[in-house]
């Protein structure tokens, strides 16, 4: 009975959009609805699953589901979650709900314009549809226990995020959407060559046998061969310098809900590759390619820090901050260590949560001001909308690793796992990593108070008139304030509306989780250290 709750998450969302296919038109009006009922039930299981997981167990599969796929190729459809794959099952439903909450629930003129049934032929359907299908592509991923299985599940995806971005995007939507499926179909295709080498090695797709073979079977040269390709087709979706350009177009181009999926759930599934494949499967080529991964990694921080201060577009900025963090990852999967790796995934579910709630907020300042340019925004926001202000301001300082919140424990393990890397890793160089690493943090604290100077503090550009801020006769819930002077789109008057009750409801979760992570960090740690200590077993 237990193997029908990982085959449950994956039917839920994959039965609500096959049954968006079939519906009929009369059922429009009501894809608010089904889309938050749909992803709330898949949240639902995800929650059963964290609440009945064996924490005694954690390196063990469980919920394990296996059934024979194609007999003449001796392949097997193979389903489990374990410590590493737990968290970020729990994080793709959560994400998943919150954006159908905050289209659901949006308002009119924002979010939710892209739901009603006046946007447009069918439109909200293929939205609703084209999000269920996302979220079978992401849970799936971190539930498949058999090689072929993870490409496909990888593979999935790639075409409900093109046409998220493609359809429903900004105006430079469609070359942002063509280089996202190009940059990823061609890492696609190399690492299918690296697991084709594996099968043809090893005469196995089994990842879990796989793992405990420590690379038997496989030369020393084959797995450095194996895991360089592999490694590209998972970098490229992480992102790592300098394989990232496609990430902050797509990022700037792609609707709110589609910026978050992408940074809170896609750009992990290149990470947790190198997690549950790259590193238990070649471990001799991981030991070979760690100081290259740990060098890509530190450029990648400083880099990413010093694009950021560049830039004047807030969802820009906030996607170039992803090559910085997840340079943070790959550096704690390079030190090949208990504590390295830990951060790593760590820093994966903080990343997940921080960064997910930056672009919910790049996507509101942008509905409200029409703009996310910091330039044209001029500043003041805690004093014009003092509750959106200071959401921004918790989580561009949880972002920056701030102590106390969920950013700075990743980030932290990751360069202490730098300070001691694995056996047979270069200490010096690793030691020349940690201190760069160290550069970049300090960086990333520069940018993120650069941008918060620009948008929430000093006095605003345009001038606030009071009487009309005062006047109940803008409509109820949060006291409007009425912004003059020039807005992208032309000059004139704009009713600003602080944090409207989807907001709260969309972002509260993950504030909370933000919080609970960074005072209670073994609430986290204590579940991957075991599979850590599994996974790393085949380098001792």
């Amino acid at each position: 009975m237990t193997g029908l709750l990982p085959v449950a998450l994956l039917a839920v969302p994959l039965l609500g959009a096959l049954l968006l296919l079939v519906a009929p038109s009369a059922l429009r009006p009501w894809l608010r609805v089904y889309g938050l009922v749909v992803s709330g039930a898949a949240l639902v299981l995800a929650v059963v699953m964290v609440a009945t997981f064996d924490y005694g167990q954690a390196a063990r599969p469980q919920f394990a589901v296996e059934r024979e796929w194609i007999s003449g190729l001796g392949l097997h459809f193979r389903l489990a979650v374990d410590g590493i794959s737990l968290p970020l099952v729990a994080l793709t439903a959560l994400l998943t709900f919150l954006c159908f909450v905050y289209l659901s629930w949006g308002d009119a003129r924002g979010p939710g314009q892209l739901l009603r049934a006046r946007a447009g032929g069918a439109r909200p359907r293929a939205l609703v549809f084209t999000l269920l299908v996302l979220e079978v592509g992401m849970i799936g991923t971190f539930l498949a226990l058999d090689l072929l299985l993870f490409f496909v599940f990888f593979e999935i995806v790639l075409i409900p995020m093109y046409f998220l971005i493609a359809v429903w995007g900004g105006k430079g939507r469609r070359g942002a959407s063509i280089k996202f499926i190009l940059y990823t179909l061609l890492g696609s295709v190399v690492m299918l060559l690296g697991l084709l080498l594996v099968w043809a090695r090893t005469g196995t797709l089994d990842i879990v046998a796989l793992g405990q073979a420590h690379g038997a079977g496989m030369p020393r040269a084959v797995q450095i061969l194996a895991f360089v390709a592999i490694g590209v087709g998972l970098a490229v979706k992480t992102p790592m310098w300098p394989l990232h350009t496609w990430l902050p177009d797509a990022h700037t181009e792609a609707p709110t809900v589609g910026s978050v999926l992408l940074a809170g759930v896609l750009l992990k599934m290149g990470t947790y590759g190198f997690a549950r494949i790259a590193i238990p499967v070649l471990p001799e080529g991981a030991v070979a390619v760690a100081p290259w991964l740990g060098a890509f990694a530190v450029v990648g921080i400083v880099y990413g820090a010093l694009a950021c201060l560049a830039q004047r577009d807030l969802k820009r900025m906030i996607a170039y901050s992803s090559v910085g963090h997840m340079g943070f990852v790959l550096l704690g999967f390079a030190t090949l260590t208990t504590v390295g790796v830990n951060g790593a995934l760590f820093a994966n579910v903080a990343h997940g949560l921080i960064t997910g709630l930056l672009f919910f907020l790049a996507g509101a300042i942008k509905d409200r001001y029409g703009t996310a340019d910091m330039r044209v925004l001029g500043g003041g926001m805690l004093a014009t909308l003092p509750h959106l202000g200071s959401v921004l301001t918790f989580a561009a300082i949880a972002s920056l690793g701030v102590p106390g919140l969920a950013g700075f424990w990743g980030e932290m393990l990751s360069l202490f796992g730098a300070f001691q890397p694995g056996d047979g890793l270069p200490r010096g160089l690793f030691l020349t990593f940690m201190v760069i690493g160290g550069l970049g943090a300090v960086l990333t604290a520069a940018y993120f108070l650069v941008m918060l100077s620009r948008v929430t503090h000093g006095l605003p550009e345009r001038a606030v008139p009071a009487a009309a801020a005062r006047s109940g006769a803008l409509g109820s819930g949060p006291r409007p304030v009425v912004v003059a002077g020039p807005i992208e789109g032309g000059a004139g008057r704009r009713v600003l509306r602080d944090i409207q009750g989807y907001e709260w409801a969309a972002w509260v979760p993950l504030i909370v989780l933000i919080l609970l992570f960074g005072l209670w960090p073994k609430l986290l740690l204590s579940l991957t250290t075991p599979a850590v200590q599994t996974l790393l077993g085949a380098l001792s």
